[in-house]
């Protein structure tokens, strides 16, 4: 019987992820935060200002769970929210000075756990696995009929 090489590659990127999200959860809840937590500051820490929705869409948490997240660091002074002076009902979120300060500590160390993950791969294996992992990311198109 041959080898099923489709099957054989989604099972190396399942168990890949999964040992990739272990480590990354592991450093981020060394720093006393939860994932959903870091990514909401991640995003506003390099994207600047969001909506709810563009936040939801770069994170991928549903809206409802980020209204939650996004909740409890205002709580924490780690950001605000701010209404759009054209149009009353679009609020932005903003992370603060407090969220900036945060961020400018933990982000270099998290960033090099990332850097650890890949350290035996070459500049040119990282770009091939990126185009590899955007053609599958295309299929999702296909996948969901459209």
């Amino acid at each position: 019987m041959s080898e099923n090489l489709s099957l054989k590659s989604f099972v190396v990127l399942m168990k890949s992820a999964k040992y990739m999200q272990e480590i990354v959860k592991k450093d981020i809840s060394s720093h006393g935060m939860k994932i959903s937590d870091f990514a909401v500051l991640e995003a506003l820490y390099h994207k600047g200002r969001q909506t709810i929705r563009q936040i939801s869409e770069a994170v991928l948490i549903s809206t409802g769970s980020i209204t939650y997240v996004i909740d409890k660091l205002e709580a924490k002074g780690l950001l605000e929210r701010k209404h759009c002076r054209e149009d009353r009902r679009v609020v932005y979120i903003h992370i603060t000075d407090k969220g900036t300060q945060l961020m400018d500590e933990i982000f270099p160390q998290h960033q090099q756990v990332i850097e650890e993950i890949f350290t035996d791969i070459s500049d040119t294996e990282k770009e091939q696995l990126i185009d590899l992992l955007k053609q599958v990311g295309k299929q999702e198109g296909k996948a969901k009929g459209e």
